[in-house]
């Protein structure tokens, strides 16, 4: 069994047996037929990924790592907030006719401020931390810039980064505030793991760990009879990734990146998708 699914395997059943329903409460999420999406929550929970032993990618079912790294590059590389730059069509739900989610994710990165070395946006200041001052404490990204809430078709979910390298490890705590556990979990785990890869590699450094902080951990009502299917499969071993290594951050693409022996059970489709 791999590391990703004993993970998510704990958190499932600790969030079922042990949390509190939003039943009775006014929640903003519904469902397509305008039935109000409760949900069982666990406030923050916690998981730790040793990226140097193992890739964090659950085999209970697939994950597409493919789309959620073209996602992820869409948001640090391209620096964009606009769907037509992404190949897939996750965020569509999120876009105006042009295809903007208004300022959120990439358009946050883009945003250059001044340092006393100078203007650059979030990513090539930890880039140049990375390079010019690894052991720093501050090398911090962050995409909750409330002067343009107003602005964001939806308010970012994985929003903050913290990274910090021990020894000629580079390690990095994720902060959420909301996760979707049956759509999201091994999603998220999956792309800032990459993110972190991209990073080491283009800093000479080794990777350490990803810490996932997520405030509010919660499965939906329609989706627990899939999450009980899903913790009770069997498992399967982690697969090896790959990595084709690069010094420049912005030329990594998708296919830099390779699963080796991911074996998985069969895929749950047509999973419903609150909003």
């Amino acid at each position: 069994m791999s590391y990703a699914d004993r993970v998510f395997r704990s958190m499932c059943y600790d969030i079922l047996n042990t949390g509190i329903s939003s039943l009775g409460q006014v929640v903003r999420p519904k469902w397509d037929d305008g039935t109000p999406a409760h949900t069982i929550k666990k406030f923050a929970v916690i998981n730790r990924y040793n990226l140097a032993e193992e890739f964090p990618i659950i085999t209970l079912r697939p994950t597409n790592l493919k789309a959620a790294i073209d996602e992820i590059l869409w948001i640090w590389q391209k620096k964009s907030n606009n769907t037509k730059d992404l190949n897939s069509k996750i965020w569509d739900s999120w876009a105006n006719d042009n295809g903007s989610i208004g300022k959120a994710y990439g358009y946050q990165l883009r945003i250059k401020h001044k340092y006393a070395i100078g203007y650059m946006d979030q990513v090539d200041r930890v880039l140049h931390d990375l390079e010019n001052n690894p052991y720093s404490r501050r090398i911090i990204v962050n995409m909750y810039n409330h002067m343009d809430l107003y602005d964001m078709n939806l308010h970012p979910c994985a929003y903050s980064v913290t990274f910090n390298v021990t020894g000629n490890k580079l390690n990095a705590i994720l902060n959420q505030r909301s996760q979707d556990v049956m759509v999201a979990s091994s999603w998220n785990v999956c792309q800032y793991a990459i993110l972190i890869h991209m990073f080491a590699a283009a800093s000479n450094l080794d990777v350490g760990e990803l810490v996932h902080v997520i405030a509010d951990a919660h499965i939906y009502d329609r989706h627990v009879p899939l999450v009980n299917e899903l913790i009770q499969r069997d498992s399967f071993e982690a697969p090896v990734l790959k990595v084709n290594k690069k010094k420049d951050f912005y030329s990594f693409t998708v296919d830099d990146f390779v699963l080796e022996n991911y074996k998985t059970g069969k895929q749950i489709k047509n999973i419903p998708v609150a909003i």
